[in-house]
This record gives C-alpha cells, sequence and structure tokens, in this order.
C-alpha cells in the first residue's frame, strides 16, 4: 500500500483544515511529496505543525482558476477537501451561502486538475446529499433519491453537484476520478465556531464551558454514527488509490448513537457535574444518519478502527490541551 504513495506528488486542497491536515499527515509517512493549498480562512497552520517541514505551503483561493492551475501544475493526484462548511443551524439558515460557495470549488478545482493533466482527482462529496426519509443504514444508490435533507439543502445539492461533475469529467475527458460521501467525523483540531461547529465539538465546548444546563438543539433521540478523523483520512487515501472511479463510496462506521446517549457520554468521560435540557424548539435534523459500508469494505478494504469511546477521550484531550484548561 505505502509503495504506490512513495515519490507521488499530491495537493491536497483545504490541507491545514481539520480533516485536510490528517490526510496531510497520513500522505506524509506514506513518502508522498505533499503541496496544500490553503486560504486559511478556517484551516490554519497550526493544524500543519507536525510536518510543516515536509510539506509545500501554498496560499491560495481554489475559486480563482489561475491559482488552482498553478498549484495543480505538476501534481499526480489532487484529493479536494476544501469546502465552505458549517453545523445544522448556519447551514438551515444559509441555504443560498452554502449552494453558492461550494459550487466554483468543485467546478473551477477540477478543470484546473483536466487542464494540468491531473492523474487522478478525489471529489469529496458529503452524507449530506441524502434525504430526509432514506433508508437506513443507507446504500450510495439513495444519493439523488428526492431532495438532500432540509436543513443542509443548499449544501447537499452543492456536494450533489461535485459528484456530477466528477462523473462528468471522468465521461468526457477520460479522468480518473474518486468520490467519496463522508459521515458525521469528529476528532483532534476540529472547528470550534459556535456558529459554524459540528455536535462533538460545539458540546465538548459547552460542557467545558460549564453551561449548566447545556442546552442541546432538538429531542435528543436523533441518531448519527460518527467517525473518527483519522479513520476518515485513511478512507478517503485508500479511495483515491483502489477505486478512482466516478462511483461514490460512503465512508462511516456502523456505531450509531442516539445525540442523548452521546451528551451524557461526553459528560461522563470529561468528569463534569452537568445538566442537560433538550429544545424541541431547535430542528433535530436527519431523524437517523448511518451508512452502509458495504462498498467501501469491498472495494477500498476500509473498516474504522476507533471506537466512539476512545475517539471521544481522545477529542477531549485534544480540547483540554487546546483551550489550556
Amino acid at each position: 500500500m505505502d509503495n504506490f504513495w512513495k515519490g507521488k506528488k499530491v495537493l491536497v486542497t483545504g490541507g491545514a483544515g481539520f480533516i485536510g491536515s490528517h490526510v496531510v499527515e497520513k500522505l506524509v509517512a506514506r513518502g508522498a511529496k505533499v503541496s496544500v493549498m490553503d486560504n486559511l480562512i478556517s484551516g490554519t497552520l497550526d493544524n500543519l505543525e507536525k510536518v510543516k517541514d515536509k510539506v509545500t505551503f501554498i496560499k491560495g483561493d481554489c475559486t480563482v482558476l489561475a491559482e488552482a492551475e498553478k498549484a495543480c501544475s505538476g501534481q499526480d493526484i489532487v484529493m479536494n477537501l476544501a469546502a465552505k462548511v458549517g453545523g445544522i443551524e448556519y447551514n438551515r439558515t444559509h441555504q443560498a451561502t452554502m449552494f453558492r460557495d461550494n459550487l466554483p470549488i468543485e467546478t473551477i478545482m477540477i478543470e484546473a486538475a483536466r487542464k494540468a493533466k491531473v492523474g487522478r482527482f478525489l471529489v469529496v462529496s458529503s452524507a449530506c446529499v441524502y434525504s430526509h426519509d432514506c433508508s437506513i443504514p443507507t446504500p450510495e444508490s439513495e444519493g439523488f433519491l428526492d431532495e438532500p435533507e432540509p436543513t443542509n439543502g443548499g449544501y447537499g445539492w452543492a456536494k450533489r453537484m461535485g459528484e456530477k461533475i466528477g462523473e462528468y469529467y471522468a465521461q468526457e475527458f477520460g479522468m480518473a476520478v474518486g468520490i467519496v460521501r463522508p459521515y458525521n467525523c469528529y476528532g483532534p483540531r476540529d472547528h470550534l465556531d459556535p456558529e459554524k461547529s459540528h455536535v462533538i465539538p460545539s458540546l465538548i465546548k459547552r460542557v467545558f464551558d460549564e453551561e449548566n444546563p447545556v442546552r442541546v438543539w432538538g429531542s435528543g433521540n436523533q441518531t448519527r454514527a460518527f467517525l473518527y478523523v483519522e479513520d476518515l483520512a485513511e478512507g478517503m487515501i485508500l479511495a483515491i488509490e483502489k477505486y478512482s472511479k466516478p462511483d461514490p463510496i460512503n465512508l462511516g462506521t456502523d456505531e450509531e448513537i442516539s445525540i442523548k446517549d452521546l451528551i451524557n457520554k461526553i459528560i461522563k468521560i470529561s468528569g463534569m457535574n452537568t445538566k442537560i435540557e433538550f429544545d424541541t424548539s431547535k430542528p433535530d435534523g436527519s431523524p437517523r444518519r448511518n451508512c452502509d459500508n458495504k462498498k467501501a469494505i469491498t472495494k477500498i478494504s476500509f473498516k474504522p478502527t476507533v471506537k466512539l469511546d476512545e475517539g471521544l477521550k481522545k477529542t477531549i484531550e485534544w480540547y483540554k490541551e487546546y483551550a489550556k484548561l
């Protein structure tokens, strides 16, 4: 497996971000020659501290074709992790923004890669492409069934379009394009901005900020299956190595948990004495979210290794160090 990456020139867009920085570290460990393109709006060079002397950093804008072409020049593989992301409330109230801002990243980066004759291109989609009433566990075949879940409509449609442009570029131009659909990811270096953070970092921060009771959006009965960031990074790398076809692959875990049980678990691991209040005036989002992992197992031999309890402990330890608690 490592031999494939040794000496490969790989561009990771969004590589100074939460997920991207973990991908970069794994690629460096495999012997790849990694370049990182990031605008440093949501990412930070601190995330690349472990590999800062082993990567080439390009401060650039993925939505500017000239900058994208320059970054893609001479690359063997482009992993397009750059995206505008947000939590459920931000996504719900910024549907147009999420659609508008994500589409150019997808269309311009793949065009730049085509013009630079890049060997392989990874489209990073999302579980947000799936509908509110999708089957559980959700197979990849339902990715374009009905509308995306309404609270993530703008983002979900942008990601659907990213998949389609990857498919069409493969058809028309013969590009080797892989597509992954990550599920709820968490772990060290996650976003902590209250407006844009996802559920796990948001809850950890609020517990340690001594919010009491901690107010949780929705009924708490909605379920999710959370994938630890290092597992997701591994899945992305395996996908473009082993299955560079425009045929989406879910990247997730079958360890499903309700939000009610999740917050209780976070409080217990944190050692805090925190009460919980569920705000049912706020949306639950999808009632359940969990993926069918059969394709990931058969096509790329992907299987998560970090269980939720272990991942939460690692994330909480990171947060305590990050916040200097």
